[in-house]
């Protein structure tokens, strides 16, 4: 259908399983875990606004993939998060789901080495822009009829253990948990649910900072060649936990490539 102009009326749509479809919001859509994941929502029906910095890759993303809407947004910024809802809810009357997924690596370094000005860039776009994005997300469910809806925050192996010399991004990934529990006990009266996915060494470009397919930095210095997974398998468990119903909520799945040292990192 390519990518709506208008409001859409779903009541005028001629093919039944597009009539009424659930609305998503996916973060960092243009690249990586977010695109693959908004592929997903898009072939099983969703209608799906993709936000992210740049017009260009959203597009790429949204190309030939049905109800797709591209909304170029910096997360970091609470006019550019209000605009993106705002346009959902102008443009399908509702949100189902947020996939809050944008995020940056952030500063190479011991908690010594980065600077002031690195270290609240990271935590302005994984912490502060999950906070803003799951905000509105919050509002607008709580508002609609019928009320409710579901957050899934995209956290990381780093919410669980860092790698060496990631001070700020393990910092955000270990509080995006507390955001998500919080999130989860907050919206219990309103029939919205929030989990979190912890991903472990999927093959992004994320993975190729990490110098993973060259031997990743191990914490007593040695490098190490990692295995990772398709990122098409953690796209299809964000779906599954998209698709659950009300009824049901997974808290937290920790997905990772088999054989990756995690359990015995260190």
């Amino acid at each position: 259908m390519g990518t709506p102009t208008g409001k859409v009326d779903f009541n005028d749509m001629n093919e039944p399983s597009l009539q009424h479809p659930p609305v998503a919001v996916v973060t960092g859509a243009g690249s990586g875990i977010g695109r693959a994941v908004a592929h997903a929502l898009l072939d099983a029906g969703w209608a799906v606004a993709l936000a992210g910095r740049r017009r260009e890759p959203l597009e790429e993303t949204a190309q030939g993939r049905g109800l797709a809407l591209a909304v170029p947004t910096d997360i970091s910024r609470p006019d550019d998060v209000a605009r993106l809802f705002a346009q959902v809810r102008e443009r399908w009357g509702r949100l189902d789901l947020l996939f809050n997924n944008a995020g940056t690596y952030g500063p190479a370094g011991a908690v010594d080495e980065i600077s002031v000005d690195e270290w609240n860039s990271t935590v302005s776009t994984n912490l502060t822009g999950s906070f803003l994005c799951a905000a509105e997300a919050f509002r607008t469910m709580k508002n609609q009829d019928p009320q409710g809806g579901r957050i899934i925050n995209n956290g990381s192996i780093a919410a669980h253990s860092p790698r060496p010399r990631s001070v700020a991004y393990t910092a955000t990934k270990h509080a995006m948990t507390g955001l998500t529990k919080s999130i989860e006990l907050d919206g219990r009266a309103h029939g919205i649910t929030c989990g979190q996915i912890d991903i472990g060494n999927t093959s992004t470009s994320l993975m190729d900072t990490l110098g993973v397919g060259e031997g990743a930095l191990q914490a007593d210095g040695s490098r190490r060649v990692e295995p990772t997974f398709p990122v098409e398998e953690a796209a299809r468990t964000v779906l599954h936990m998209a698709q659950l119903p009300a009824s049901a909520s997974i808290g937290t799945v920790v997905m990772t490539a088999s054989g990756m040292p995690f359990i015995g990192r260190g």
